[in-house]
């Protein structure tokens, strides 16, 4: 079984930046595929960054491309979402989840991550 914490939430300006931490716990991390979600008020839960179990592989959802990094410290049981020029549509309440897969492919669909943490609140103020 897996546990997952995140942690980094908070409030920033638009245009700032944020890194988002996910400790996980109980489980054989580096055989995991992770991903991060998030779900703002009154939409659904959406798919945001992805990564391999290696962390050769990532996928990004084409609203954070080139501003979000995902990234994985296998050796810390630690997964990480750098947020930069962050717009006030990120503001949403952002998971982190992981797949019992050793692949390359990053899913997207929500029911794929059998293992979510609790959710950190990042609020951007414009």
């Amino acid at each position: 079984q897996v546990q997952l914490v995140e942690s980094g939430g908070g409030l920033v300006q638009a245009g700032g930046s944020l890194r988002l931490s996910c400790a996980a716990s109980g489980g054989s991390f580096s055989s995991y595929a992770m991903g991060w979600f998030r779900q703002a008020p009154g939409k659904e839960r959406e798919f945001v960054a992805g990564i391999s179990w290696t962390g050769g592989t990532t996928a990004y959802s084409n609203s954070v491309k080139g501003r979000f990094t995902i990234s994985r410290e296998n050796a810390r049981n630690r997964v990480y979402l750098q947020m930069n020029s962050v717009k006030s549509e990120d503001t949403a309440v952002y998971y982190c989840a992981a797949r019992n897969y050793a692949g390359y492919a990053i899913k997207r669909q929500e029911y794929e991550y059998a293992y979510w943490g609790q959710g950190t609140q990042v609020t951007v103020s414009s």
